[in-house]
């Protein structure tokens, strides 16, 4: 949080921002407070980090500081907040475990507003403890009050500073670029004057990431956040002049507090803004970036342009030369981030000038996600009649996203004022055409969408129609309430989200009030990771003579390597060494599969981002500089491959490919009513872990031994890849891993891999190497992309009697774990349905593009996508309900999967049923068909999806944990298993089964580490087993130990623990003790098409219904209820935190999250600025979780069931209501039966697929080309 004094106003501000994008320079005068300073385990923890942390909203932790700081930030301006306000808040922060609502519930005890609840239809208040019952999983009641008083005061020396006048320039001077900060509009026109060429920073929100991503250097910045004239706002008759200078948060609440001071015909200008405004970046963004810099940067897809532009706003600038006002319309924005102004020119402030009676304003936005966001497409409109009219006097059009610039639609508007037309739809029927014709992109446009953006340009004018129309008819009938609706500043009121998330069993009464396990017991880290305690891989200290690691990547797709040019890397002050593959002793490569992979590319690459060397620095910075100057030259080689059917095309597959058929299915389709046969499309997925990939590498000393201090699922396999990529024994590396910022599958086998790299780069100092977003995006790749292809026979009652399913899978350039992917596809093929002939294949496709690798649910997601889409397509050719396909094909009784195991299905079917109870699913398919006959342009739809789910692995060996208990003689006991903590909760799953085994509490056992020295041979944490075996492990050790102390309890049975301990030592018995499980003998015979290859299955139901904008694609998430069959659950908070992050983390794979490729095959979207994953904006208006009572697992500790990976999928169910919604919107323009919609079905696809008459209106001239809008690997 980033505190100024004012001295204008003598007041203090406080507000939330970026750290990466504040440079200390420009922090001269402020007080700055992180999580580290509002409160401490070890001293007092503030309100906020204790209401996070006990309401479960921190799971791998690497989040949270940044949650607590914006609620803090929020609560030093507003002490009782509204949910409007922590929704706001919390808006620009990203969290990939949680699913938010635990983070939102923490937040939402300091609402202070007595109907939180009912604005969003809610009778009873989350306040009153009356909606739901989240509050049993925290007690609200035992938090600490907020005592406003008792914060940080702001440090008075500061406020003498910043009343003492100091014209003078502040200087610093780095490396190679200096920063300037003038004290005065004298001094800033000077050097502006002397150094044309030098940017202005005001926010850093422009410049800053230019440097840092792009490598663009400045040899000086000058930063005018000293000079006052640039702040100053006046009134005058005709509107208001606005400082350039002042912050959009800043110019948000002036155009709010003016917006009631006047009548509201004057400012419809200011309410378009502020809608603008509030849509625009993140709260953190707003907080910094200035107005002035905003609108020169002259980004073409800029929010607040158009709306400047229409509404005649106008500039004053300053040069050495004087002063002189400038228009804002067409011809200010020339090309490209390039304005009119002149290099020398200062922007001073911006007039935003009131507006007439009978004129209306307008501002519309599309993007990808509803908020943090660039937008696809922007306008600002502005429409003024003749008095007592809707004759048009004058109109304005403006938008962004339809080219370089900031575009004026000046035909379209021309052709609706030389008619002097009424405003009608007659009128806006030619525009329509107008526009059509005037705003054209070709097919290659950058940015792609193209029919999708053209579609826009005229969907937003008719949305500006309809508004117009609605504000003309409002005031002239009734000026009263046009004021009424109007006055609210032109901001949206957000919708609350609402959690209903019930205890789901309650403990026997008999269970001992110490016993942990059922209870719903905090994560054992929580409250370090909200004091910003908790200690990740980057936050190990520094030590003397540490290196930085940085990568150099291939940037061609398929080549060779004919020179490999160092020489100016080296010359890079700070460079000690640059590896390559000749350097690494041991082996080059990693083998899976039966396939190679290399460290580091020797005569050839193969993908664009596979690693060649790396630059070894004494600084992160220095190690950088030293990677872009290393020289590659290549030669193509021919005919690259990039698609799934350019690989099947030349057959390049990893093998072995598989198959398996249950029945006779080309003999069944002889027999059935209909058969159909469709295809689906399904994208990628960036893991997007909180934590990039890290790791650090120190050398012990003697007889080459290191400790790696790394954030990898799977300790050994690190261990053991590092040891043969050094050439020596295992037992000379150390793996040491403490937590992770989450992981999802993608620090597998992908870290060990760039572990060996980094440790090649050890001589007898320690090297650190953590990868920025982008490389990790480039280099690591994410989920299989998938194309499939199914023919299905099924009988007129919806009885589906045969299906024939091909599978292909976007490998990448090597093989990875791409082949178990195909298997694990294959094997849930069936997901809930008892087909009786059933057939799949699968392959892997060998492509140049970056390896793909595990990712959460391992295939499951994209297998079950493609037998739902085929159910969905049969109901829609049969004209039948979804839901009765689903239920008529479901398994039932005792049943055999399509490989011969043998399961009993009667909780899959419990859970569909409660699911459909709990979401009164009938009601409210009533209430959506009402719904879309009286709603032209937005459609509700909704859907219910069930899963089926293998729990372990399918390779046996992998079944199977170990642990090491140490009791020392105080009575603390230490824990230590082959599990890995990276957010799922295992180490306080098992410091709750060690508290029940030893019948001890839970505060005397502890869990260090994972590390391999301790537990040797470690399995991956990964496959929803963690829990499962390493639970077992160290239930064995326990019982292990008080089987020792049976003869010391004997003798003193009403003893402490501690005396029962201090006896052993004295008796010798061994207070240590190892535990392991052996878990079950899992196998799948390919050659026979049966097996066992799981333990058992973990079943649940989901039902969504969304709210479709057709003539936008954007969509909400009303509703979701989901039930969930996990047995006993040994600690429900964080089995629901299981379940809520996953279901969100499926939402983003199916409609939002969507990865893009270039023509070569460059990953263009490498960071949070392209790539979207879910927001807190995309949370359920309402999210209910409810785990299936009375069910039991014998097959896993304590009657649990694994829940990390099931749950994703669910959040398909968001995919099929948004198609159901599609549908109801093709159906009103007569359009029936199945149709295709590509997952992500994200806003661009969900619009022309409803077919609106203004998306039909668009025709894209040519070919669009494989390469627009292009999916990965697809």
């Amino acid at each position: 949080m980033v505190s100024r004094y004012r001295p204008v106003t003598k007041t203090i501000t406080h507000y939330a921002a970026n750290a990466c994008l504040l440079p200390i320079c420009q922090l001269h005068g402020a007080a700055i407070t992180t999580v580290e300073g509002i409160g401490s385990t070890k001293t007092r923890v503030h309100p906020v980090q204790e209401r996070i942390a006990k309401a479960h909203g921190s799971q791998c932790g690497f989040c949270t500081p940044g949650m607590v700081m914006s609620m803090y930030a929020l609560l030093r301006n507003t002490p009782q907040p509204s949910m409007d306000d922590i929704a706001e808040a919390l808006a620009g922060n990203l969290c990939r475990c949680t699913g938010y609502r635990p983070i939102i519930d923490g937040c939402r005890t300091f609402c202070q507003e007595a109907n939180c609840c009912q604005e969003s239809g809610v009778t009873n208040c989350c306040i009153n403890g009356e909606n739901g019952n989240s509050d049993e999983l925290f007690d609200k009641d035992q938090f600490q009050p907020l005592d406003p008083t008792q914060e940080l005061i702001f440090p008075p020396e500061l406020i003498l500073t910043s009343q003492t006048p100091r014209p003078e320039p502040l200087t610093f001077q780095g490396e190679r670029m200096t920063w300037v900060s003038p004290g005065s509009m004298d001094q800033l026109v000077q050097l502006r004057s002397r150094h044309p060429g030098a940017p202005l920073v005001m926010g850093n929100t422009n410049i800053g990431p230019d440097i840092k991503f792009k490598g663009i250097i400045h040899p000086l910045i000058i930063s005018p956040t000293r000079v006052t004239e640039l702040f100053e706002t006046t009134q005058t008759p005709e509107g208001v002049w606005v400082g350039a200078g002042s912050s959009l948060s800043e110019v948000r609440t002036l155009l709010e507090n003016l917006v009631p001071q006047y009548p509201p015909e004057k400012t419809e200008l200011f309410r378009a803004l502020i809608k603008q405004l509030g849509n625009l970046g993140s709260q953190q963004i707003r907080n910094v970036a200035s107005l002035g810099g905003n609108i020169v940067s002259a980004y073409p897809n800029s929010d607040l342009n158009p709306v400047l532009a229409a509404g005649r706003c106008k500039l004053s600038v300053v040069s050495s030369g004087g002063k002189r006002e400038v228009p804002l319309n067409q011809d200010f924005f020339v090309n490209f981030g390039k304005t009119i102004l002149k290099p020398h020119e200062i922007v001073v402030s911006v007039f935003i000038p009131f507006t007439r009676k009978g004129e209306f304003v307008g501002a519309f936005r599309q993007a990808p996600r509803k908020e943090s966001s660039f937008a696809t497409v922007t306008t600002g409109m502005r429409v003024f009649f003749s008095e007592g009219s809707r004759v048009v006097q004058d109109i304005s059009i403006y938008y962004g996203g339809m080219g370089p610039t900031t575009v004026s639609a000046v035909k379209t508007c021309a052709a609706i004022v030389t008619r002097s037309e009424q405003w009608d739809d007659e009128t806006l029927g030619r525009a329509y055409e107008v526009l059509l014709e005037e705003l054209v992109l070709p097919p290659s446009a950058p940015g792609g969408k193209v029919e999708f953006r053209r579609s826009l340009t005229l969907s937003l004018l008719f949305k500006f129609n309809l508004e117009v129309l609605h504000k003309y008819d409002v005031y002239t009938n009734n000026g009263h309430v046009y004021s009424q609706i109007h006055n609210r500043s032109g901001m949206e009121k957000k919708k609350i989200i609402i959690s209903q998330t019930p205890l789901p069993q309650s403990v026997s009464q008999e269970q001992n009030s110490q016993d942990p396990v059922g209870r719903p017991i905090m994560h054992r880290s929580a409250l370090s990771q909200a004091t910003g305690e908790a200690v990740y891989c980057d936050d190990l200290p520094r030590t003397d003579g540490e290196l930085f690691l940085a990568l150099v990547t291939s940037s061609r797709a398929h080549a060779k390597i004919i020179q490999l040019d160092v020489s100016e890397a080296l010359k890079v002050p700070g460079v000690v060494d640059v590896i390559t593959a000749k350097d690494i002793p041991g082996r080059k490569v990693r083998t899976m599969c039966g396939y190679d992979e290399e460290l580091l590319a020797g005569s050839e690459v193969s993908c664009i981002g596979q690693m060649v060397c790396g630059v070894v620095a004494d600084t992160r910075a220095h190690a950088k500089r030293g990677a872009a100057a290393v020289k590659i030259s290549y030669e193509d080689l021919p005919e690259p491959i990039f698609t799934i059917e350019e690989a099947i095309e030349k057959s390049s597959f990893f093998e072995p490919r598989r198959r398996i058929e249950r029945g006779n299915v080309t003999e069944a389709f002889k027999s059935v009513d209909q058969i159909y046969e469709g295809e689906h499309r399904m994208g990628g997925q960036e893991h997007f872990y909180m934590e990039t990939q890290s790791m650090l590498v120190v050398p012990v000393g003697e007889e080459r031994e290191f400790n790696i201090y790394v954030s990898t699922q799977w300790p050994a396999a690190t261990q053991e890849a590092v040891a043969q990529t050094l050439g020596i024994p295992s037992n000379r590396v150390t793996c040491h891993v403490k937590r992770m910022g989450g992981a999802f599958g993608g620090k597998v086998t992908k870290t060990s891999i760039l572990a060996s790299v980094t440790s090649v780069a050890v001589t007898n100092r320690p090297v650190r190497c953590i990868l920025e977003r982008g490389e990790d995006m480039l280099i690591t790749g994410g989920r299989h992309p998938v194309v499939g292809k199914y023919k299905v026979g099924f009988m007129n009652d919806g009885r589906i009697i045969a299906a024939d399913i091909q599978f292909y899978t976007n490998a990448g350039n090597t093989i990875d774990e791409s082949v178990l992917v195909i298997e694990k596809i294959l094997l849930h093929m069936d997901n809930a349905y008892n087909i009786p002939h059933l057939r799949g294949s699968g392959a892997a496709c060998r492509t140049n593009l970056p390896s793909n690798t595990a990712f959460r649910g391992f295939g499951v997601p994209q297998s079950l996508m493609f037998v739902e889409n085929m159910i969905t397509d049969v109901s829609m050719v049969l004209g039948l309900p979804a839901d009765k396909i689903r239920e008529i094909n479901m398994y039932r009784g005792p049943s055999v999967t399509h490989y011969k195991y043998q399961f009993n299905p009667e909780n899959l079917l419990r859970c569909w049923d409660q699911c459909k109870a709990k979401s009164t699913f009938s009601s409210r398919r009533t209430a959506v068909d009402q719904f879309n006959q009286q709603n032209q342009w937005k459609k509700r739809g909704m859907s219910i999806i069930p899963i089926k789910y293998g729990i372990a692995f399918g390779e046996g060996f992998l079944n199977q944990a170990a642990a090491l208990v140490h009791i020392y003689k105080d009575g603390s006991v230490l824990v230590t298993h082959g599990g890995t903590e990276m957010g799922q909760g295992i180490h306080t799953k098992v410091q709750q089964v060690a508290s029940r085994e030893l019948h001890i509490p839970t505060s005397k056992v502890y869990i260090s580490e994972t590390g391999t020295n301790t537990v040797p041979n470690t399995c991956p944490s990964a496959a929803s087993f963690g829990t499962d075996a390493n639970g077992m492990a160290v239930k064995n050790a326990c019982q292990t130990l008080y089987q020792r102390l049976e003869p010391i309890r004997k003798k003193n049975p009403k003893g402490l623990w501690e005396s029962w301990v201090t006896a052993a030592f004295f008796e010798k018995i061994s207070l240590s003790a190892t535990g392991f499980h052996r878990g079950p003998d899992l196998y799948m015979d390919w050659e026979a098409m049966e097996g066992q290859p799981y333990a058992y299955f973990t079943y649940g139901a989901c039902f969504s219904e969304v709210e479709l904008d057709c003539l936008s694609g954007d969509y909400r998430t009303l509703r979701t209820d989901i039930v969930v069959d996990i047995g006993r659950s040994v600690n429900p908070s964080v089995d629901i935190g299981q379940v809520e992050g996953a279901f969100m983390q499926g939402l983003g794979l199916y409609t939002l999250e969507e990865l893009k490729f270039s023509p070569s095959g460059l990953l263009y979207t490498r960071g949070p600025s392209q790539y979207k994953i879910p927001a807190v904006c995309d949370v359920p208006l309402s999210f209910n979780v409810y785990l299936l009572p009375d069910s039991y697992n014998p097959h896993a500790i304590y009657s649990s069931k694994g829940i990390g990976e099931p749950v994703v999928f669910l959040g398909s169910s968001v995919f099929y209501a948004i198609k159901d919604a599609v549908a109801a919107a093709r159906s009103q323009s007569g359009l029936a039966g199945p149709f295709p919609l590509d997952s992500p079905a994200t806003a661009d696809k969900a619009c022309l697929a409803s077919a609106s008459h203004f998306t039909q209106k668009v025709r894209v001239g040519g070919s669009v080309g494989r390469w627009a809008g292009l999916w990965v690997g697809l």
